[in-house]
């Protein structure tokens, strides 16, 4: 078991207090943002919703799910900020996320109508493609819940053409079903233009009276061929019940339409698990109170810790099985298990080293690091077991003494295995997600089946100090090219100003709103979350060979 520093005494110190102090803050000021985004269109939008006889897409949700069982929402803060000039989009207009039916996980995307009718805005549309990539990756069945207007027309040019704009849900639909994923949807408002492919290419759609589901709605059809017809006539829930046969379930309302759903849900065979989710052992809880990390780990990432103490947080009976401990000691790389299910952990470790005459600096990866790590990932494929990130890193070691070591070299064989890696990856950012680092410990673009972000998150290039010095250098010497010597105090309000810009863009929500991550969790959930992650990433059960082409040594 991993041994904590952490007493009572800890518990009373300065650092400790000072660092949950500055947690109640954030959370605080998070907790008011969820509150707003799951508002959705607002109060008078949702009365409208309920003055149709239609329930909003939470409303919804909470019936299909197991009553009582969590509904683990995703891309909660996408739209956060943005398209502020057409009234906003929070939420992106749709809510995603993964719960259980009949006790099993699935994919949930649901149009939230409250939100310009349920319209697609560019994020709408990349974020109901991330669920589904989600889906896909994991083989975790999926349920829409359809009530969009369609395209949201200004922005048509930045919805529709490209690789990974609308047309890619339904290169979704259409893969996931040949995959043999199940696919259900309902109609519960309406479904128009090219959005009408989604529900139809599902293995079963449902449709409530007074829906509509058509090409082109009366209004565009009058226009296109002067014929006039009504909503109902062209596409209604009864028409295409009885005359098209394009609706398998036709039911009177939102509860009936659920409980239809539910019921085929219910109907499936279970799924496969992959081998390292088969001999799941007994959950035992960490030896440690979860509510410490709020006094270890300070939001602003102002003081050290060791990351061994998070770690005996969040996996089992807080046991955990140092892979190289005494090297590389900028990473720390283990096994453990994390509800029951074997993992391979690979963190930031943020204590300052003091070692054989030198110091290595928290959080910074070196050379000896990025190859004990490369070797560790290995060794995880070679287990065929999931593998988890937990990032708080300021990039790579620079200088002399680091490029005479072969830094690139190393972190190159870092990325090459990262990048290669068949095993599910699971990243959660503590802290500081900055430069290659953010690359070499499984950041976006590096495929995780899952990105997690505490509140302390930060993405950048670099930091805010450093990027506002480099920024203000660019701005003197273009002002110095004009003739111009700007003065002290000049130069001080260009570096606020400067900072002030690239600091905003390091809140994780900016992050979010863009899904840069999958969700935003507070620390002490995070051991919850990982659960169920992994529970969901277990339907895949594929493996595929590890082969890491080019390999430096």
């Amino acid at each position: 078991m991993l041994p904590t520093a952490l007493d009572d005494e800890g518990r009373a110190s300065e650092t400790f207090r000072a660092n949950a102090s500055a947690w109640v803050d954030r959370i605080t000021a998070y907790r008011e943002t969820l509150a707003e985004l799951q508002r959705g269109g607002g109060e008078r939008a949702i009365q409208r919703q309920h003055e149709k006889g239609r329930l909003t897409a939470r409303e919804r949700i909470a019936r299909l799910v197991d009553e009582g069982s969590p509904f683990d929402e995703l891309m909660t803060f996408a739209g956060w900020g943005m398209y502020e000039e057409w009234g906003g989009a929070p939420g992106g207009g749709t809510v995603t996320g993964i719960g259980r039916i009949h006790g099993r996980e699935w994919m949930i995307i649901a149009n939230d109508a409250t939100v310009k009718a349920g319209a697609f805005f560019p994020i709408t549309a990349k974020k109901v493609i991330r669920a589904q990539t989600i889906a896909f990756e994991n083989r975790i069945p999926t349920v829409y819940l359809v009530d969009s207007a369609g395209v949201f027309l200004p922005l048509q040019d930045e919805v529709f053409p490209d690789q990974d704009d609308f047309g890619r849900i339904f290169y979704l639909n259409a893969r996931m079903s040949a995959a043999g994923i199940p696919q259900i949807s309902a109609i519960m408002g309406n479904c128009v233009a090219g959005g009408a492919y989604l529900p139809v290419m599902t293995d079963a759609l449902v449709m409530t009276e007074g829906s509509g589901l058509y090409l082109a709605g009366p209004a565009l059809v009058k226009a296109a061929i002067g014929q006039e017809v009504s909503s109902e006539e062209l596409g209604g829930a009864k028409m295409h019940a009885e005359t098209s046969g394009t609706v398998d379930f036709y039911e009177p309302d939102d509860e009936a339409a659920l409980e239809r759903v539910r019921t085929l849900a219910g109907l499936y065979a279970a799924p496969k698990r992959a081998r390292w989710a088969q001999d799941r052992k007994e959950i035992r809880e960490p030896a440690y109170d979860a509510r410490d990390l709020y006094g270890l780990v300070h939001p602003e990432g102002e003081s050290p810790y060791d990351v061994r103490e998070v770690i005996a947080r969040l996996v089992d009976a807080s046991e955990f099985h140092e892979y190289k401990a005494r090297w590389g000691e900028t990473l720390v790389t283990g096994f453990a298990r994390i509800g029951g299910f074997p993992v391979g952990i690979v963190a930031n470790q943020r204590l300052v080293i003091k070692k054989k005459g030198r110091i290595e600096v928290g959080g910074v990866i070196y050379a000896e690091a990025a190859d004990k790590a490369a070797r560790f990932i290995l060794d995880v494929n070679q287990m065929r077991i999931p593998l988890l990130f937990l990032q708080d890193v300021s990039g790579f070691m620079v200088g002399k003494a680091s490029e005479e070591a072969g830094i690139i070299r190393r972190g190159a064989k870092l990325v090459n295995a990262v990048s290669n890696s068949v095993v599910p990856k699971i990243t959660v950012i503590l802290g500081g997600s900055f430069g290659a680092g953010n690359y070499a410990l499984a950041g976006k673009a590096y495929a995780p089946r899952l990105l997690f972000a505490w509140p302390s998150a930060k993405y950048a290039v670099m930091g805010g100090t450093q990027a506002a010095s480099t920024l203000l250098q660019l701005e003197v010497a273009q002002l110095k090219r004009k003739g111009r010597e700007p003065s002290a105090e000049e130069l001080e309000r260009l570096y606020e100003e400067i900072k002030s810009r690239y600091d905003a863009t390091l809140d994780p929500r900016y992050a979010a709103a863009r899904l840069w991550v999958d969700e935003i969790i507070f620390p002490h959930e995070t051991r919850e979350r990982l659960i169920r992650a992994l529970e969901a990433v277990s339907l895949d059960d594929s493996e595929a060979p590890l082969q890491t082409g080019v390999f430096q040594v």
